[in-house]
């Protein structure tokens, strides 16, 4: 028989990339008493991983869990990237309701309609938190027009659309019912969320079904799972079956050996989990996203949603440039197939095929930014190899016609810019379909633009907007091939020989183009060392020595003076690299290269392709 457990309340925190999801967690653990008063604790404790602390983005859904008054609030903070929404359509199965948190100045942006469409469809219910109202110039009442628009967009109920709005700084910690409540805490968003949140339902006495939505990767125990008790219970040392809804074949025969539920920041070991009790299993070798562990009698897989496709590919090779070795741990082809292999284990939204070589593999991933932080966790690792420029996945329909995939871009410009990124975007074959203002002087922009159009764009953009655009984009599904795009319209300047950098011949070299390295590097021939001012490649000798002679002339102890060079983060050398280049990755470097280092083997395959 259904019941419903009111000691519990299951939620994930959802939005927009920055709108302050993971400082709304901070605020809750810290006013529910999870840190002692005197505690030091840093912000945004819930991004553990480095990459996630550095770039103040949220990678991987997090789970905690706190207590107000009698009732135990499980939490989800979850990423607010596109690139990551494998992440958040999982979490959501776990989930009694959410709470959609939306930046009191920029209003619902695309992603906060991507996450909001996902939680509509399971039919959670939602508290949507005004956040950041103590900026100086937030507009909660249009923003709240803005929200309700967009649950009718999403054809919301009624029921939907009756729903609490609360109105918070995250930063400064805490919440109102109203704007002219008083200041104080996060109460009002605590008894919201007991209010208006459900308890989890299930059936206590009906055979055991826990499906998995999240995995965990932990040195020692391997794989954690983790998921939500639909029914039944689990127990320590009880017998389960492992059975997967999308893969019928799959039973397999488990002994639980270790369970814990959340506490704070901390797993905490129990002996049984009941109903509606988020849980972690380790000790189970391989299981998987969707799998349910299910009593021996009578299994029953809960169905699963599918995970989006990845739509953009690049090839991790092994490196085999003149330097191969020299700075990396990891180098052979095993290693890398071994790490992205692993990589699998906690990422849903990857893919890693094999291809004709043996030194190179095929990744595929949601967007630049997905594969990017998968480079950079790499590298910090020890790992060296070489990257080729991302590429769309094409499908095809059942006319053999080619179809790629299209991506919705919201763009805010000041006014000035608007034209060189309308001009910009058309060439990338995008197409204008809504201009208006917004508040502070800035025009919204929205583009339908194939995702090719977006590969190494947005380097460009914050030159052409002075920094001071924001660029959000979201999938919008597969249409027919645009036409063919140019990349780049300039060529590249090339290392002529190996060797190491010199101040005299990097001054000859600085007239032709834009320099990404300085004095004293070591370069090898064919390692990209600029951009051309043309639309050309040159070859350059950067190591060449002034000739000695015995004659002085008026001008020979002149100090040369360089152009400080453009030193190019990992983004934007992954923006830069054209089809016929690589970007070499070591955890000291960053090099660009022509995939063929010979000229005269490089000009060949030119002109065979002309």
């Amino acid at each position: 028989m259904q019941t419903t457990r009111e000691d519990i309340r299951n939620i994930a925190i959802i939005a927009h990339v920055d709108h302050g999801k993971t400082t709304l967690v901070d605020e809750l653990l810290k006013q529910s008493g999870v840190f002692r008063a005197n505690q030091e604790v840093q912000e945004r404790v819930m991004d553990s991983n480095d990459i996630e602390r550095e770039r103040g983005i949220t990678i991987l859904s997090k789970n905690t869990a706190v207590f107000y008054k009698d009732t135990k609030i499980n939490i989800i903070d979850t990423p607010g990237h596109a690139d990551f929404g494998g992440e958040v359509e999982r979490v959501l199965k776990m989930v009694d309701g959410v709470v959609l948190v939306v930046d009191a100045f920029e209003g619902a942006m695309p992603q906060t309609k991507f996450v909001l469409m996902k939680a509509l469809a399971l039919d959670l219910p939602v508290i949507v938190c005004i956040n950041k109202i103590d900026r100086p110039e937030a507009r909660p009442d249009e923003v709240i027009d803005d929200v309700l628009e967009l649950f009718m967009d999403l054809d919301a109920s009624d029921e939907q659309l009756d729903c609490p709005f609360i109105y918070a700084s995250a930063r400064d910690g805490y919440a109102m019912k109203d704007l002219n409540d008083e200041r104080k805490d996060m109460i009002p968003l605590f008894e919201t969320i007991i209010d208006y949140i459900p308890g989890p339902t299930g059936d206590p006495d009906a055979n055991t079904q826990v499906l998995i939505s999240t995995i965990d990767y932990n040195e020692y125990v391997g794989r954690i799972g983790i998921g939500k008790v639909d029914n039944g219970s689990l127990k320590i040392n009880q017998e389960a079956l492992v059975v997967n809804h999308h893969d019928p074949d799959k039973q397999k025969k488990v002994r639980i050996n270790k369970l814990y539920e959340f506490d704070g920041l901390n797993k905490v070991e129990v002996d049984e989990a009941k109903i509606g009790s988020i849980v972690a299993v380790s000790g189970i070798a391989d299981i998987h996203i969707g799998d349910t562990i299910c009593s021996l009698d009578n299994p029953q897989p809960i169905p699963f949603q599918k995970i989006s496709e990845p739509t953009l590919s690049m090839n991790f090779i092994v490196n085999d440039s003149p330097f191969a070795g020299q700075e990396g741990k990891y180098v052979t082809s095993r290693h890398l197939k071994d790490r992205l292999l692993s990589e699998l284990n906690t990422d849903v939204s990857l893919r890693v095929e094999e291809t004709e070589s043996t030194d190179s593999f095929k990744v595929s991933g949601r967007g630049e930014l997905h594969l990017s932080v998968l480079i950079e966790n790499m590298r910090r690792e020890g790992y060296e190899f070489a990257v080729s420029k991302a590429e769309v996945l094409y499908k095809e329909d059942e006319n053999g016609k080619r179809l790629e995939p299209m991506e919705q871009a919201y763009i805010d410009v000041p006014e000035e810019f608007t034209g060189a990124v309308i001009e910009k975007l058309s060439q990338r074959k995008g197409e204008l379909q809504n201009m208006y203002p917004i508040s502070g002087g800035y025009t919204r922009l929205e583009f339908k633009i194939p995702s090719r159009g977006l590969i190494g764009y947005r380097g460009e953009f914050l030159t052409d907007t002075k920094g001071n655009g924001i660029i959000n984009t979201i999938f919008d599904g597969y249409e027919p091939f645009k036409g063919e795009i140019a990349y780049r319209k300039t060529g590249s300047l090339i290392a002529f020989e190996t060797g190491v950098s010199v101040t005299y011949g990097l001054f000859s070299a600085q007239d032709r183009g834009t320099l990404f390295i300085g004095a004293g590097e070591k370069v090898y021939a064919g390692m990209v060392i600029g951009q051309c001012a043309r639309a050309e490649d040159i070859e350059l000798n950067v190591c060449k020595k002034k000739h000695l002679t015995n004659t002085r002339t008026s001008s020979a102890d002149e100090a040369l003076t360089l152009v400080p060079p453009r030193i190019l983060s990992l983004e934007q050398a992954i923006d830069f690299i054209d089809t016929d280049e690589l970007l070499e990755v070591t955890p000291e470097s960053l090099r660009i290269r022509k995939r063929i280092l010979d000229p005269t083997l490089r000009k060949r395959a030119g002109f065979n392709k002309k």
